[in-house]
């Protein structure tokens, strides 16, 4: 099958949306990372065992956070090496949170915690309402000191937003002044519905797709990333 048929055929598939224009918040990294187009596309593939999909959903976040967190200060510190003394450089004051919505965002948080290990992971435990396609609540979890904190909020696909814009919202709601979003693929519905209620909020993902099918999957995607993460369909 030829490419612009196949291209016909996933259009095809897409609810009408009106046109997104992105805004200066919003950072698609594929554009920028040629091995992010390159490793998104590997896990597009259906065949792809859950363990390698994992693997490569953990090579793409490390990626996506490297540069989420590329304007971060640096401070000085005193060092020895092997050979001489020296003055060397660590990231100054972040106190950072990487809060997963479960159950997909789970699979980024190792490459999160490899990065970062002084940082504290949260849980926000939502799932979309089959008949409502509303996200619902069902679990909660962060630090004491969240309002203090930078915070991360990981998911691999941003649909139609819902989930992603009620957990900022609520972080929002606990007194968070700093959150980023990042994600893998996301449709411009969701990055619509982000930009619009959370202009104030970095928005990093590695590839932005048609759009959403009548099933509010994102296409072409890459299907159900919880399922795929951990072997469950």
């Amino acid at each position: 099958m030829n490419k612009v048929k196949t291209m016909a055929m996933a259009k095809d598939l897409v609810v009408d949306y009106p046109e997104v224009k992105y805004l200066d918040t919003t950072h698609i990294l594929g554009k920028e990372y040629p091995v992010l187009v390159h490793k998104i596309d590997q896990i597009r593939d259906k065949n792809v065992p859950s363990s390698t999909f994992q693997t490569i959903v953990d090579e793409i976040t490390t990626i996506e956070l490297v540069e989420a967190t590329r304007n971060f200060k640096l401070e000085e510190y005193e060092i020895e090496t092997p050979i001489c003394e020296m003055v060397g450089h660590r990231i100054s004051g972040k106190k950072m949170v990487f809060a997963p919505i479960m159950r997909a965002g789970l699979g980024m948080a190792p490459a999160a915690k490899r990065l970062y290990p002084q940082s504290r992971i949260g849980h926000i435990g939502m799932y979309r309402d089959e008949e409502t396609s509303r996200p619902v609540k069902y679990y909660w979890k962060m630090p004491k000191d969240i309002e203090n904190r930078m915070v991360f909020v990981l998911d691999p696909m941003l649909a139609t937003g819902g989930s992603a814009d009620a957990a900022i919202s609520e972080l929002k709601h606990l007194g968070c002044k700093s959150i980023k979003f990042v994600g893998i693929i996301a449709a411009p519905q969701g990055i619509d519905v982000l930009q619009r209620n959370h202009p104030d909020v970095d928005i990093y993902v590695g590839a932005v797709d048609l759009g959403l099918n009548k099933d509010n999957y994102i296409v072409p995607g890459l299907g159900d990333a919880g399922d795929r993460i951990f072997g469950t369909k």
